[in-house]
């Protein structure tokens, strides 16, 4: 995902590229029923999409028996139509039901289920003769903890390994921040309808998700753009998102100074592969001229690997970390300035000096680390040039360890 500066004039190219959280979500919606789409057919026209999907991933040919797990919204009344499509098409449908209540829609699409003679079960264990799930549990704006019988009914179903489809995202995640509530489906796909949900980005959401997919079913862009803004403040990156980027341009006369000089300060003995890593990193941008810092003991070894780039030997402490930069290295040579990666905390000193210099900066790794040092922070907010820092969820928590929201 990457926060969006963009103008106006260069609008998100596709619906796939907006990412949304429980709350615009449900206004979206909001804003399509009180137009006057009715709810019940937006739930045929979606769950009828999922459930054409779902015959693309498993053949009736293959997957002849399918449990499906009902919950007690409108996420339920989306399976239940997909039961009654899987029906229709030939396959053999176990509905698992065991909620007391469910909303109005779903209650309806119950008894329709029930008149076509869909079998229904509340014991799990019957689940277990079916050769793939749908999982219609919970939709997007979770917030509870799952508990008790449900709970126990999603473990059951994660210890079994069978293929498992999530409808919308996985019963048991935060929509928001991708947290498990408690337990959670583990999904082999996740059909997320309509637009990506923020939860489904999250690192801490990959193990649940599965194979993630989205199902378009027609939200006008107006709407979108209504609630979330044009362009939204935050995007999803997408293959042809990135490659619209690429190749960079440049004019027919230039040469490798006019193309950006960046700085590279990194690496120490111990961590000489992050230095390599980070300059061939750093090579590959399209930066016009890249100088790299490093220890002096394995400076020649950078040249043989990147010999492109200008490579300068720094001073080094006993252990082989970064002592100092050389006089000859100033800030207005540059157009950017990185560092960070494999330097250690005895190079701690170097990367205050970099914090001092008018010119953009971007840190990462044992740069982060020595940030988090108190002392150092008051050089961060002091810096008057574009700064970026690159955190890990480790390196973000020691550098801003009172921000406990997960949001």
């Amino acid at each position: 995902m990457v926060n969006s500066n963009t103008s106006d004039s260069q609008p998100v190219a596709s619906l796939e590229q907006y990412v949304v959280s429980a709350e615009q979500m449900q206004a979206i919606e909001t804003r399509l029923f009180e137009a006057g789409m009715p709810v019940a057919g937006l739930m045929d026209n979606v769950s009828g999409r999922i459930a054409r999907r779902f015959q693309q991933l498993y053949p009736l040919t293959h997957y002849q028996r399918v449990g499906i797990l009902v919950g007690p919204g409108h996420n339920g009344g989306d399976a239940l139509v997909v039961a009654r499509e899987l029906t229709e098409a030939g396959y053999r449908v176990l509905r698992h039901e065991s909620f007391q209540r469910f909303k109005d829609l779903t209650s309806a699409h119950r008894r329709y289920a029930d008149h076509l003679g869909v079998e229904v079960t509340s014991n799990e264990k019957d689940l277990q003769t079916c050769s793939v799930i749908i999982d219609g549990l919970f939709g997007f704006g979770l917030s509870r903890p799952v508990e008790g019988a449900i709970a126990n009914l999603i473990d059951q179903i994660n210890s079994w390994n069978h293929p498992v489809i999530s409808i919308d995202l996985p019963s048991g995640l935060n929509t928001n921040t991708g947290r498990v509530l408690g337990t959670a489906i583990r999904a082999t796909h996740t059909l997320c309808l309509g637009l990506w949900k923020r939860g489904l980005l999250q690192d801490q959401a990959l193990d649940y998700i599965g194979r993630a997919e989205r199902i378009d079913f027609g939200i006008p862009l107006s709407d979108v753009q209504a609630v979330v803004g044009h362009p939204p403040p935050l995007q999803r990156m997408t293959t042809d998102s990135v490659l619209r980027a690429f190749p960079i341009p440049r004019p027919t006369s230039t040469h490798k100074y006019r193309e950006g000089h960046l700085l590279l300060v990194c690496g120490s003995r111990t961590y000489a592969g992050a230095a390599i890593l980070a300059g061939l990193a750093a090579r590959s941008s399209g930066v016009g001229m890249l100088t790299l810092a490093v220890p002096q003991s394995f400076s020649e070894r950078v040249v043989s690997l990147i010999p492109d780039a200008l490579v300068v030997g720094c001073e080094e402490t006993a252990d082989g970390a970064i002592a100092s930069l050389p006089s000859r290295l100033q800030p207005d040579a540059y157009h950017a300035i990185a560092c960070g990666p494999g330097m250690t905390l005895q190079a701690s000193q170097v990367i205050h000096k970099l914090m001092e210099w008018d010119c953009p900066l971007l840190i990462d790794a044992d740069g982060l680390n020595c940030l988090a040092e108190k002392s150092t922070l008051p050089l961060l907010q002091h810096r008057s040039s574009p700064t970026i820092l690159t955190p890990h969820p480790g390196e973000f928590k020691r550098l801003f360890p009172d921000l406990t929201s997960e949001t």
